[in-house]
């Protein structure tokens, strides 16, 4: 067992663990400590405890400090930097022509690099600018090139379901997604009505997939023949996931005669769903 702290830098972002070498943390406290990019604030989100060695990912890093008040003037300070550096990066692409778009800009803590985020078509030829930029900020510059749900991820916005992106405000990670789930969920399949602000699935598909496995289970496929309470035999011809309700065409005793009939699931006879059928 190692003892270990999680740590965040960004909103929605991963959690991090770092050696807390002694140190007691609580949650919502800060923390400096040193990662591949180089030194970073992060707010800590799990405090001192103990997990086993196979979920860290070695070699396990320590903290550097906790944080103080001059380390959060630094960091409200290195925000305002961003967004200079932001202006500048903006007229220097367009003094090159590149085609590309500049999403975010983030420098690390100790200001030894500055991270721009950008989308492009394809690949850009990018080294003018890496050079115009450097003697600039006098730093070194990493432009890094991104989809277009990590834009989503890192601008924010609101869905239509009229809350913040889920993305932007505590999905740290971006799950798969596939036309499958809103298939199994009844939803429309217009992509206007299952995408998200970034033009793909929406998230959200993902959230609700377990429930709607368990509940497509209790229920009939479509097409399928059934036995009603009546002891009547009828045809699916749709239901009604979340009520778990199923309309038949009932087959009645009188010859050729046809109706359409509405039951609840538990009133119905008919062999389970399994999981290679709701695939």
């Amino acid at each position: 067992m190692t003892e270990v702290i999680g740590v965040k830098f960004r909103t929605a972002g991963k959690v991090y663990y770092f050696s807390p070498k002694g140190v007691s943390f609580s949650r919502g406290e800060y923390a400096i400590v040193e990662t591949s990019r180089g030194v970073e604030y992060g707010e800590v989100l799990l405090e001192n405890q103990e997990i086993t060695e196979d979920k860290i990912v070695a070699p396990l890093k320590d903290i550097l400090r906790k944080a103080t008040e001059e380390d959060r003037v630094q960091y409200e300070a290195n925000h305002a930097l961003e967004r200079e550096a932001y202006e500048t990066c903006q007229k220097k692409i367009k003094e090159h022509g590149l085609e590309m778009k500049l999403i975010d800009v983030e420098y690390t803590f100790d200001k030894g690099k500055a991270l721009f985020y950008f989308t492009a078509e394809g690949r850009v030829d990018f080294r003018a600018l890496v050079k115009d930029l450097a003697s600039i900020f006098r730093t070194r510059i990493e432009l890094r090139q991104v989809g277009v749900r990590d834009e989503t991820k890192l601008l924010g916005g609101y869905g239509v379901c009229g809350r913040p992106l889920c993305c932007h405000s505590f999905l740290s990670e971006f799950a798969p997604v596939s036309i499958k789930m809103a298939k199994e969920q009844g939803l429309s399949l217009n992509p206007s009505s299952i995408s998200g602000v970034c033009g793909r699935l929406m998230c959200c598909l993902k959230n609700e997939e377990e429930v709607y496995d368990f509940l497509n289970s209790k229920l009939p496929a479509l097409g399928e023949f059934v036995t009603t309470r009546e002891g009547l035999k009828g045809e699916v011809i749709s239901v009604s996931v979340l009520n778990q309700k199923v309309k038949l065409i009932v087959n009645l005793e009188k010859e050729d005669e046809k109706e359409l009939r509405e039951y609840s699931v538990s009133d119905l006879k008919f062999k389970p769903r399994r999981k290679m059928d709701l695939e």
